[in-house]
């Protein structure tokens, strides 16, 4: 099991996202953030995966799908919620369709807040989910996730106090 740790297989589902968590997601994978230096591996293929990644508010129509594609995944398998939209269904909470957080659909282990979140809370998210992965694998029981439970801060710079967030992106 220690292999799935060293070297996670994602495969990422996209709800019913304004798709900025799709955005920041991708950015994960280039070269100025590079999970990959993680074993991170996005793959096509949920067969192949050992972590979900979701973005977007869960509804109706793809809360199937949603579901298809989790019992899809081999065991053991942990899923990664990215966004607010995925823990309450963020600015379309009050849409018709909106069943609200995928939690209602499958279970989650971890949450990463934001809109969007930062890539480094994404991955921050991804790191904190493999010991989950690595407990499922020795058949440990785990416990649901917090939606409060990923948190992430910037590292204090000084020249960037009292400044916009957006504008010190890099």
């Amino acid at each position: 099991m220690d292999s799935l740790v060293k070297s996670p297989w994602v495969v990422h589902y996209n709800c019913n996202s304004c798709n900025g968590c799709d955005i920041e997601f991708l950015a994960c994978l280039t070269p100025l953030y590079d999970a990959e230096r993680f074993g991170i591996l996005h793959v096509g293929n949920p067969k192949h995966a050992d972590m979900l990644v979701v973005t977007g508010a869960v509804n109706h129509r793809n809360s199937r799908v949603l579901r298809r594609v989790y019992e899809q995944m081999p065991e053991p398998k942990v899923v990664v919620a990215l966004g607010v939209c995925t823990a309450t269904g963020g600015i379309f909470a009050e849409g018709y369709n909106v069943l609200g957080g995928i939690d209602r659909v499958i279970p989650v282990d971890v949450f990463v807040p934001g809109c969007p979140p930062r890539p480094e809370a994404m991955i921050d998210g991804i790191v904190a989910a493999l010991s989950r992965l690595s407990a499922k694998g020795r058949g440990q029981e785990v416990g649901p996730a917090k939606k409060d439970r990923i948190t992430y801060q910037r590292p204090s710079d000084p020249a960037a106090e009292g400044k916009d967030d957006a504008a010190h992106r890099p």
